[in-house]
C-alpha cells in the first residue's frame, strides 16, 4: 500500500504534487489531472498510460499492484468521458481484478482506507459504465455493492456518499424516474458538503436536465448557471463545453431551435476535436431532428444513420434506441410506413429488454398517434372501427402510464408541469374515443380524470403493481413517506427513494405527496372499475401503478331518495368533456363535450369581468368601472356565452322534465380545472328568455372522490341534505352545540387600512352583524367566549393553536371571516392556499412568513406536523374540522382551479367537513362597493353575504339556503340592476361538498 511509504510523511505535499507513490508518479499524476480539467482526454490517457507501462515493468508486490489498479481507474475515469467504452470496460475490469486481488493482503488502517476508496472509485465507474451501455440493473447492482462497502469507508464530508447518490440519480434519469431523480438530487444537492467540488455542479446539471425533460425551462436554466459558476470556479473546460450541450438540449424542448441548433453545433464541434464519440453521437441525434423539423431530410438522414452508427460501435444501447425511435418518426414523415413499423419496434424491443417502461409507452403512442393520422388521411370504410380499437389499445393504457408518472415528484408543481406533457396524450385518447362513438368509454375516461389523486399520509406506502412474474417490484421493505432521520440515499430504483437526515427533512417539507386515485367502481354492486382493462394494461406493460387498491363507487347515492340528483363531472382534455347521471327517484345518463376554442373564449370573458387575483386595488377596481358582472345586460350576455359553451342543452331539457314531476332537482358540478370559477347558478340555459339554471334547480359543487374518507374521525355528523353525502359514523358523546366563530381576526403588524387589514369595519360598527353574533350567542355555546356582540370581532387571540383547541373540544360548525391568499394556478400548488389568523412570525408552520405574520396554509392543514417532528401529527387531528364549514374570504374555493386539489376548502372536507362553503374568485368587501360604486355606507353587502351564510349553515338544507337567497338576488339584479345585487359578490359563494 502506499501507505507505506508515508509513515513518515504521511502530509507531506509541495504546492503542486501530492506525495503519494513517489517520483516519477506523482508529477505524472499532477500532470494528468491538468490535461483531465483543460479537456485534453487524449493527453491525459496518455500520461496514465505511460505510468502504467512503468508501474508493469516494477517487480509485483501488493503496493505495485494498488498502484496499477490506481491508474487503471484513472484511466477508466478518462476513457468514460471520452465515451470510449469499449476501453473504459477492459480498464475498470482489469483495476477490479487487481484490487480483488490484494484484498486480503496485510494493510494497516491507513493502507485499508485508500483500498477501500480505489474499490468504491472503480464501482461507481462500473457502475456509470453500465449505466451508458444500456444494463441498468447491472448497474444498480454495482452500486448497491458500493453502498454495502461504505459504512466501512472512512468518509467524514461525505464525499463518496454524494457520488453514489449522483449515480443513482444518473440511473433514475435513464430510467425516466423523473420525480424520483428529481427528489434524491435535490435531497443530496442540501447535504453534499462544498468540498465535493466536482459532485455539486454535476448533480446542479441532473437537476436541470430533469427539469428541461419535465418542461420547467426556466428552473433548468438557474440549475445550469449555478453549475457554470462552479465549473468555472473549478477551471474544469471539458464539462463546461457539456453543459452547452445541455443548454442545446433545454432550447430545443423549449421551442428555441435557432438557439439550440447554435449550441449543438458548437458542441459537436468541440466533441469531435476531442474525440468524445459518444457526446457527438448525441449532438448528432438532435441535429438530426432539427434538420427534420426545418425540412431538410436528407441531411437528418445522414445525421441519424451517424448518431445510430456510433452508438452501436460504443454499445450504448438505448441510446442507440433513441435514434431508432426518431427514424421512425421521419420515415413516417417520407410514408415510409413499413420503415417507421420497424425502427419503432427495434427502439422498443430495446426499451423493453432494459426495462424503460416510460420510453415504451412513447412508442406505443408514436404509432397510436401515426394510425390516427392515417384514419384521418384515408377512408378506413367498414374497419374504421378495427383501426380506432387498435390505436385506443395502445394509446389509453401508455396515457394512463405517462399521467401515473406524476406521482413520483415529490412537489404538485412538478406533477402539474409534468401533465401539461402527459396531457397531450389523454386528448388524443379522447379524439380516438369521440371517433368510435362510444359513450360509455366517455364516460369512463371523464370518471376516472376526475377521481384525483390521493394525499399519502400513511406511514407505509400502499402495494405497488405486481410484475409479470408476480414479483412486486420493490425491495420489499416498508418505507415511510416522512423517512427517518437515519435512513440512507439508498434504494432500488423500482421502489421509492428512502432519504437521511437533512435529506429527509428536505423531501418532506417540499411539498404534498400524492399517490394515485382510488378505482371508480361503476355501479353500487361490486362490478365494472372504469377503464379495467386500460388500467390492467398500462399496469402490465409499463410496470406503473395507475391506481390505488381502494375502490370507491363514482358516486354514493344509498341516501339520496328524497329528491331528483344529478351529478355532472367536466374533464378537459383539450375540448370539454362532460359527463351525468341521475338519482333519486330519476334516471338517465348522458356525455356531451364542447369545443376548445368555444370554452377558452367564454372563460376569458368570465376572467375580464372579474376582480384581479390577490386582492389588488386595481383589478378591484376595473371589475367595478367595466366588468361585465356590474351591469344586468353584459352580465347576461356573458352568462349565456357561459351556457353556450360549457352547459348542453339536453340536460337543460331533462332537468325541466324531472323538476315538472318530481320537483327541484339538486345539480351536483364537478368542474375541471379550466372551468372551476365557472358561476354555474348563473348560466343562462335558455336562449327565449332571461331563466338561470338556479331557476331551475339548487345548485352544489362536487370535490374528487379521492377526498372521500374511508376512515372517519370522531366528530358528530348531524343530518344533511339529500345532495350531501352523509358520513354514517357518528360520536354521540361529544359536545356538538359549539360553533366556532373567526371574524376579521387582527393580523400581527397589519393595520386595519393596510392590505392584511379589516375586512368587515371597526367593531360595532355594523348592526346587521352584531345581531348575528348575538343570534349565535342566544342559541348555544360560541367559541370565542364573549360577553358581548362586539368582542368576537377584530381579536388577538385567535391564532392556530387556539383554533385547534376549540375544534378539537368538537363543534358543529365553523365560521370564518377574514383574509386568504390563494395560490397562484400558474404554480400548481393548490396547497399553498393560507387563511390569515393572529400567528406570530415565531409560529411553527409550513408556509412562509409574511413580515410579523406566518399565515396558516391548506398544507399545514393537510400535513400538521407530520414534515416537522418524528412525533407529528396529520393536521386532520389537530385541526378536525365540524360538519360544516364556511370561509368567506378571496378565492378561498379556487382548490378546484388546479389539477390537484389540496387548497383550504378541500383541506377542511379531508378533515372532517362534509360542506365548505367557500369563494369562487376575489371577493370586494363592503368598504370596496362605497369607495368604488358609490354605494352608501349603511348598506354593506358582504355583511349580508355573511348572515346568509350563517342562516343557511343553520338550516337542514344549507344548499337549498343559499340557493333561495341567491335567486332572491338574482330577481333583485334583474328588477333593478341596483350595484349591491350584483353577482360580482353573491355568485362567488358556492358550497363544496364531496
Amino acid at each position: 500500500m502506499p501507505e507505506a511509504n508515508r509513515e513518515d510523511g504521511e502530509h507531506e505535499e509541495n504546492a503542486a504534487v501530492t506525495q503519494l507513490y513517489g517520483e516519477p508518479f506523482d508529477s505524472g499524476l499532477a500532470l494528468a489531472e491538468q490535461h483531465q480539467l483543460a479537456a485534453d482526454l487524449t493527453a491525459a490517457c496518455a500520461v496514465y498510460e505511460q505510468l502504467l507501462t512503468l508501474a508493469e515493468s516494477i517487480e509485483d508486490s501488493p503496493d505495485v499492484q494498488f498502484l496499477r489498479a490506481h491508474l487503471l481507474a484513472n484511466i477508466a475515469s478518462v476513457r468514460l468521458t471520452a465515451t470510449d467504452l469499449v476501453a473504459a470496460e477492459d480498464a475498470v475490469e482489469r483495476s477490479r481484478a487487481l484490487l480483488d486481488g490484494i484484498a486480503s493482503a496485510p494493510m494497516g488502517p491507513r493502507g485499508r482506507q485508500l483500498w477501500l476508496e480505489m474499490m468504491l472509485r472503480t464501482l461507481l465507474a462500473r457502475a456509470d459504465l453500465l449505466r451508458r451501455t444500456g444494463r441498468l440493473d447491472e448497474a444498480l447492482a454495482c452500486l448497491d455493492e458500493a453502498a454495502l462497502r461504505l459504512p466501512e469507508f472512512d468518509d467524514p464530508e461525505g464525499l463518496r456518499t454524494s457520488e453514489l447518490g449522483l449515480n443513482r440519480v444518473h440511473l433514475l434519469i435513464e430510467r425516466s424516474e423523473w420525480g424520483a431523480a428529481e427528489e434524491q438530487a435535490s435531497a443530496l444537492l442540501s447535504t453534499t458538503p462544498a468540498t465535493a467540488v466536482e459532485t455539486i455542479p454535476r448533480l446542479l446539471i441532473a437537476l436541470g436536465l430533469i427539469c428541461a425533460s419535465t418542461g420547467r425551462f426556466d428552473p433548468a436554466e438557474d440549475y445550469f448557471a449555478r453549475a457554470e459558476d462552479a465549473l468555472r470556479a473549478t477551471g474544469d473546460t471539458g464539462e463546461l463545453q457539456s453543459l452547452l450541450a445541455h443548454r442545446a438540449y433545454t432550447a430545443m424542448h423549449r421551442g428555441d431551435f435557432d438557439l439550440a441548433e447554435q449550441l449543438f453545433a458548437e458542441a459537436s464541434a468541440f466533441f469531435e476535436r476531442q474525440r468524445q464519440y459518444g457526446d457527438l453521437a448525441v449532438c448528432e441525434q438532435a441535429r438530426a431532428f432539427l434538420a427534420g423539423r426545418r425540412g431538410d431530410s436528407a441531411g437528418a438522414a445522414d445525421l441519424m444513420a451517424a448518431s445510430l452508427s456510433r452508438f452501436e460501435q460504443l454499445g450504448a444501447s438505448i441510446a442507440a434506441a433513441d435514434t431508432m425511435l426518431l427514424g421512425a418518426q421521419h420515415a413516417y414523415d417520407r410514408g415510409d410506413i413499413t420503415e417507421m413499423k420497424r425502427l419503432a419496434q427495434e427502439a422498443r424491443d430495446v426499451y423493453q429488454v432494459r426495462e424503460v417502461h416510460e420510453r415504451c409507452a412513447q412508442v406505443d403512442l408514436m404509432l397510436a398517434r401515426t394510425l390516427e393520422d392515417n384514419l384521418n388521411r384515408t377512408d378506413h370504410g367498414g374497419h374504421e372501427r378495427k383501426s380506432v380499437d387498435n390505436a385506443l389499445s395502445l394509446a389509453l393504457p401508455a396515457a394512463l402510464a405517462l399521467e401515473a408518472a406524476r406521482y413520483g415528484f415529490a412537489t404538485a408543481h412538478a406533477r402539474s408541469q409534468w401533465l401539461e406533457l402527459a396531457d397531450d396524450a389523454m386528448r388524443l385518447v379522447f379524439r380516438l374515443a369521440v371517433r368510435r362513438q362510444d359513450q360509455g368509454l366517455l364516460f369512463e375516461l371523464v370518471e376516472h380524470r376526475c377521481a384525483g389523486a390521493s394525499l399519502a399520509l400513511e406511514r407505509k406506502p400502499s402495494t405497488p403493481p405486481a410484475s409479470p412474474d408476480g414479483a412486486t417490484g420493490e425491495t420489499g421493505e416498508s418505507v415511510s413517506v416522512f423517512p427517518s432521520a437515519a435512513m440512507k440515499v439508498y434504494g432500488h430504483v423500482d421502489g421509492p427513494t428512502t432519504l437521511g437526515g437533512v435529506a429527509a427533512d428536505a423531501a418532506a417539507t417540499a411539498g404534498l405527496r400524492v399517490a394515485p386515485p382510488p378505482k371508480v367502481r361503476m355501479s353500487q354492486e361490486p362490478g365494472r372499475v372504469a377503464l379495467q382493462e386500460y388500467i390492467a394494461a398500462a399496469e402490465f406493460r409499463y410496470h406503473r401503478r395507475i391506481v390505488d387498491e381502494e375502490e370507491v363507487p363514482f358516486w354514493i347515492t344509498d341516501d339520496l331518495t328524497s329528491r331528483p340528483v344529478v351529478q355532472v363531472r367536466l374533464a378537459d382534455a383539450g375540448d370539454l368533456f362532460m359527463t351525468w347521471t341521475w338519482a333519486g327517484g330519476a334516471r338517465g345518463f348522458g356525455t356531451g363535450h364542447g369545443p376548445a376554442e368555444e370554452v377558452d373564449r367564454a372563460v376569458r370573458a368570465l376572467a375580464a369581468a372579474l376582480p384581479g387575483p390577490g386582492a389588488a386595488a386595481e383589478g378591484m377596481r376595473q371589475a367595478f368601472a367595466s366588468g361585465a358582472m356590474t351591469d344586468p345586460h353584459t352580465e347576461h350576455a356573458l352568462a349565456r356565452e357561459l351556457a353556450e359553451a360549457v352547459w348542453p342543452e339536453g340536460l337543460t331539457a331533462q332537468i325541466r322534465q324531472v323538476s315538472a314531476r318530481a320537483g327541484r332537482p339538486l345539480v351536483r358540478i364537478q368542474p375541471s380545472p379550466r372551468v372551476a370559477q365557472v358561476p354555474w347558478e348563473l348560466l343562462a340555459v335558455d336562449a327565449e328568455s332571461d331563466v338561470r339554471l338556479i331557476d331551475l334547480a339548487d345548485v352544489v359543487t362536487t370535490a374528487p372522490t379521492s377526498l372521500r374518507r374511508l376512515d372517519p374521525g370522531p366528530y358528530p355528523r348531524p343530518a344533511l341534505d339529500a345532495g350531501v353525502h352523509r358520513d354514517p359514523a357518528a360520536s354521540p358523546d361529544t359536545d356538538t352545540d359549539t360553533v366556532v366563530l373567526v371574524l376579521d381576526p387582527r393580523i400581527p403588524g397589519f393595520r386595519a387600512d393596510s392590505p392584511l387589514g379589516s375586512v368587515l369595519g371597526p367593531p360595532g360598527s355594523d348592526p346587521e352583524l352584531l345581531a348575528f353574533v348575538q343570534s349565535r350567542l342566544d342559541a348555544g355555546a360560541v367559541l370565542p367566549s364573549v360577553a358581548t356582540p362586539a368582542e368576537a370581532f377584530r381579536r388577538t387571540d385567535l391564532d392556530r393553536d387556539w383554533l385547534s383547541g376549540a375544534l378539537r373540544k368538537g363543534a358543529r360548525r365553523l365560521m370564518y371571516v377574514g383574509h386568504v391568499s390563494g395560490a397562484p394556478v400558474e404554480g400548481g400548488q393548490s396547497e399553498d392556499g393560507t387563511l390569515h389568523l393572529c400567528c406570530g412570525p415565531g409560529t411553527a408552520g409550513l408556509a412562509e412568513a409574511v413580515r410579523t405574520h406566518r399565515p396558516l396554509s391548506a398544507k399545514d392543514l393537510l400535513l400538521g406536523t407530520l414534515p416537522l417532528r418524528a412525533d407529528g401529527e396529520p393536521g386532520a387531528r389537530i385541526w378536525p374540522a365540524p360538519p360544516r364549514v364556511a370561509l368567506i374570504g378571496c378565492e378561498s374555493g379556487g382548490d378546484l382551479r388546479f389539477a390537484e386539489s389540496f387548497g383550504l376548502a378541500t383541506a377542511m372536507l379531508h378533515n372532517g367537513a362534509e360542506l365548505v362553503t367557500a369563494t369562487r374568485w376575489v371577493l370586494p368587501t363592503s368598504f370596496a362597493f362605497h369607495r368604488l360604486a358609490g354605494l352608501p355606507e349603511s348598506v354593506r353587502p358582504l355583511s349580508a353575504a355573511v348572515v346568509a351564510v350563517d342562516t343557511a349553515h343553520e338550516d337542514q338544507d344549507p344548499v337549498g339556503r343559499l340557493g333561495r337567497w341567491q335567486r332572491e338576488q338574482l330577481d333583485h339584479w334583474r328588477a333593478d340592476g341596483r350595484i349591491e345585487h350584483s353577482p360580482l359578490l353573491w355568485a362567488a359563494m358556492t358550497c363544496i361538498v364531496v
